[in-house]
């Protein structure tokens, strides 16, 4: 681009998160960072690496939508340059304005793209008809300045292509990590990157590394697709010399569905019905089977050394704690910690619930939980109390 930029163009408002929504969210939802903990998009990330075993949908999703954010802001700039030099560049910048008149109006956020293709087509396809129109006239300024300047000359630093997430994830707390290492770190708040000058150059590498990361067979965290789209973006990328947003729609579309179908739901259930982890439900298991073996073999006996029914009353401190932990595995949900308002994002990292329709979901289901514990609880140990001692 031209030295005359010298700052980004205006960034839209980031998505404020729907806390009226007397529902469970969408996937949509989510992919759009429009809910909030426990159901927002970290948690989702954290249960597509640790329990689905599938973050690389996830990130390819991300770093589509990342793709998605760098050719809006490079049209941007685009619009915004005062090359002038040649017809030739005004022209250009005449064509993109004309692009942008019609279609940045409509334009949201990046994350408002979030969702499958069908459902924000017309800006996308506008988008992506600029970008291929313009490849195909060479009004491109970086190729005005440079017409032998390619991808392969462009510094790794100046390439702008959202990091990998999982990179960037580390043992803090969930909150901090959510403030600094959220998905599209190093983004303004509209997920533009956050670099001077956008060239062509970087969208052809952005696209590139799309493809050689996630598509490619023996990539280096390749995904599954059908063949026939996996063809069809190579082709277009590769033969067609292609790099517009509508390149991977197909392949966006299939993870999305993809995720929505054998992910999602298990991720509502782990966060909207429960709020413990699976290794501390692990652990709960472990401890309530190993108290409740205590508790039995010390129930035992002291009613066949004939104990008095007052000394038996110490058996309701083991089979409160077996029966508490054996529920709180039974539903995935550890009552005392949802009643206090919290969720558990990792082993022992807890943060606090912020979506009202979960918090209230989960405060009732705490308090039935509770209800079973007492009453399960109340009975084993009128069982083991007052049954009639006997010394054998």
């Amino acid at each position: 681009m031209g030295d005359s930029i010298t700052a980004l163009p205006p960034v839209t408002p980031s998505p404020t998160p729907d806390m009226n929504r007397n529902r469970l969210p969408t996937l949509f939802e989510v992919l759009s960072r429009r809910t909030t903990a426990p159901v927002d998009l970290f948690s989702f990330y954290i249960y597509m690496r640790d329990q689905q075993r599938s973050v690389d949908y996830l990130d390819f999703w991300l770093d589509v939508s990342q793709h998605m954010s760098l050719c809006r802001h490079y049209v941007r700039e685009l619009r915004r340059s005062v090359l002038v030099d040649t017809p030739e560049n005004e022209k250009a910048s005449k064509h993109s304005s004309a692009v942008l008149s019609t279609g940045s109006g409509n334009m949201q956020d990046v994350t408002g793209i979030a969702g499958p293709s069908n459902e924000k087509a017309t800006p996308e396809q506008r988008l992506s008809a600029f970008l291929r129109s313009e490849t195909a006239s060479k009004h491109s300024p970086t190729r005005s300045q440079d017409s032998s300047s390619s991808h392969q000359h462009t510094p790794s630093y100046e390439q702008p292509p959202r990091p990998s997430f999982m990179n960037s994830m580390t043992g803090s707390s969930p909150e901090g990590v959510t403030s600094s290492s959220s998905p599209g770190q190093g983004t303004t708040s509209d997920n533009s990157p956050a670099v001077g000058n956008v060239g062509r150059a970087d969208v052809r590498a952005s696209a590139e590394k799309i493809l050689y990361t996630y598509l490619l067979p023996g990539s280096e965290r390749e995904i599954i697709l059908p063949q026939g789209i996996l063809n069809e973006v190579t082709a277009a990328i590769e033969e067609d010399n292609r790099d517009d947003p509508e390149v991977f729609d197909q392949a966006k579309d299939y993870v999305f569905q993809a995720m929505e179908r054998d992910a999602f739901p298990g991720f509502l259930r782990s966060k909207a019905l429960g709020n413990v982890v699976p290794p501390s439900l692990m652990m709960r298991l472990i401890v309530g089977l190993l108290s409740l073996f205590g508790a039995l073999w010390t129930a035992f006996c002291l009613i066949f050394l004939n104990y008095d029914r007052t000394t038996r009353c110490w058996l309701i401190l083991p089979f409160t704690v077996a029966v508490y932990a054996l529920m709180s595995h039974q539903y995935m949900c550890d009552p005392i910690i949802a009643i206090a308002g919290f969720s558990e994002y990792t082993f022992m990292s807890f943060a606090r619930m912020k979506e009202p329709f979960v918090r209230k979901l989960l405060f009732k289901r705490a308090w039935m939980i509770l209800a079973v514990i007492v009453l399960l609880d109340t009975a084993i140990c009128c069982l083991f109390i007052f049954v009639p001692g006997r010394r054998l």
